[in-house]
């Protein structure tokens, strides 16, 4: 435990809290060491549910805001629930992509076309289809499903994703 004197503030460090006062051996000045109040290992343990709790509670809210914040910029999400694959006339296999439009708003939204990108292995763009899926409106919390054949054959194709037709989109 440390104590200063109160008269020429020299800094004593002690092993136990003095039963008596004490005299600074500088100036012979003579006080009364103060024990530092205990603290209740149940406030303690208190106090640090209430820390956590908070930071438990903190994040809980940015999370939620983080989560508003992406809806409101992308309130329409298009996901693939498979892809399977057909054998046209000529004995050509081409893929199937199906999945869904999903309005994730408490808002109506119209549904944008479509564009279904297929991938070489190197990640390199082999096509980009454009199409519209059934649903022109799309009612809050609603999703409309989608089935698209690909026009490129399967060969050299590794990866395929859709995405939400957007301005710009000329490619």
């Amino acid at each position: 435990m440390k104590t200063v004197c109160d008269f020429c503030k020299t800094e004593y460090s002690l092993d136990a809290a003095p039963t008596g006062p004490v005299k600074c051996a500088v100036c012979g000045h003579t006080w009364v060491v103060r024990t530092p109040p205990r603290r209740s290992p149940i406030l303690v343990f208190i106090a640090a549910l209430c820390a956590l709790l908070a930071a438990l509670v903190f994040a809980v809210a940015v999370l939620y805001q983080h989560q508003v914040t992406e809806i409101q910029a992308h309130p329409l999400v298009a996901e693939i629930g498979d892809v399977t694959t057909s054998t046209d006339d000529d004995g050509i296999m081409h893929f199937v992509v199906s999945g869904r439009v999903v309005n994730r708003s408490d808002q109506i939204y119209g549904v944008p076309g479509l564009v279904v990108i297929s991938y070489d292995a190197h990640g390199n763009v082999i096509e980009r289809q454009r199409f519209m899926p059934s649903a022109t409106l799309l009612d809050a919390g609603h999703h409309t499903d989608f089935v698209h054949t690909l026009s490129v054959p399967t060969a050299n194709v590794d990866k395929i994703s859709v995405e939400l037709e957007t301005l710009g989109d000329d490619e």
